[in-house]
């Protein structure tokens, strides 16, 4: 009977109390006591995923900056075809080209007859 007493002393002796609890936290007790080294492998794994999911954070930040900074040089892009295009449009027309050659000297004249197709027969 006396040995369960005994057993009974040291169990009580070793659980934690709550106001203790900080205390031997912080004095290092609870390592000696191996409450941290029981459980290693789970505090391992917590470890692992918690570093995995802030890595998986900032790299889905990274890749929403990249898509947010694509997006701006497609919207940018598109305005400068259309501006491009509509000039293009501007300088095809007859009387822009028309005027273009007197400007630049060149020695063309405008057609006064509509052009016409050669047949040509195949024996």
């Amino acid at each position: 009977m006396e040995a369960n007493k005994e057993n009974i002393k040291e169990n009580n002796s070793k659980q934690i109390k709550p106001g203790n609890f900080i205390k031997e936290l912080l004095s290092g007790s609870m390592v000696s006591e191996k409450i941290i080294l029981k459980n290693l492998g789970y505090v391992s794994l917590i470890t692992f995923l918690t570093a995995l999911y802030i890595g998986n954070r900032f790299h889905a930040e990274k890749i929403t900056r990249e898509e947010t900074k694509l997006l701006r040089e497609v919207k940018d892009l598109r305005a400068e075809s259309l501006s491009t295009s509509a000039a293009l449009m501007y300088i095809s027309k007859q009387s822009e080209v028309y005027s273009m050659v007197r400007e630049k000297g060149l020695n063309l004249e405008e057609m006064k007859t509509p052009p016409y197709k050669l047949l040509v027969d195949k024996k």
